[in-house]
């Protein structure tokens, strides 16, 4: 029970923040602000407080549903934690919106890079990470997917398409795309040459789903950039 509250409740805090950050879209409002305030008070805490495409790997999917199926066994629903994990759910779902309406409303016929595969990163790990529901939704929508990751390539193999074409660095994978998408915080996204990468683009165009960079900085080379509730 310890081991399922513990990551149900990180599992809630992430889906909160994500949460927040589309109400904050809606109104004009920037997340990192409100992650800022809220996380300065102490009863809350800074940690977690991170919007992104939605929370991966091992733990807190697997443990969220077990407490979930531990409830409904004893006959009792979470309903904290269901509206958690559909959140989570809702969250791929937006991150996909964003790359459609970014490609002009349709992905059919455009190529779409993705830079980072692994939910997290330093890790090859691939379990439930985001670009496993992001990708496939993309080619069967008719999108070309590239795809870019330090080191999780190997095991992004065995989950993703076969359509899937996998490149050998960020810049390769901006080449001829249309929309470019940061789906993994790898310290190597961090410091990239942003005008080497537009020039290699159909449309500079990106999609910073984890909040990578500063805005205005990507604005200023020239792209047409979103985030995360900012």
């Amino acid at each position: 029970m310890i081991k399922y509250a513990a990551n149900a409740f990180l599992a809630t805090k992430i889906s909160f923040i994500n949460e927040m950050a589309h109400l904050c879209e809606l109104v004009g409002a920037d997340v990192g602000d409100v992650a800022t305030g809220i996380g300065a008070d102490a009863r809350i805490g800074a940690s977690f407080l991170h919007p992104g495409p939605g929370y991966g790997g091992s733990c807190l999917p697997k443990d969220t549903l077990a407490l979930l199926a531990t409830a409904e066994e004893a006959g009792y629903t979470l309903r904290i934690v269901d509206a958690a994990v559909q959140v989570n759910k809702e969250q791929r779902a937006r991150i996909i919106e964003k790359i459609q309406r970014c490609a002009g409303g349709d992905v059919k016929n455009k190529t779409i890079g993705i830079l980072g595969l692994a939910f997290k990163p330093n890790t090859d790990d691939m379990r439930e990470a985001p670009s496993v529901d992001i990708i496939p939704r993309l080619i069967d929508e008719g999108a070309c997917v590239k795809a870019y990751d330090p080191v999780a390539e190997e095991h992004a193999r065995k989950v993703l398409p076969e359509e899937t074409v996998f490149t050998k660095s960020p810049y390769d994978t901006a080449d001829d795309c249309d929309v470019l998408v940061v789906l993994t915080e790898w310290n190597e996204f961090r410091d990239l040459d942003l005008e080497d990468i537009r020039v290699r683009m159909n449309k500079p165009v990106m999609i910073d789903a984890k909040n990578l960079y500063t805005p205005r900085v990507v604005r200023e080379a020239g792209f047409t950039y979103e985030s995360i509730g900012r």
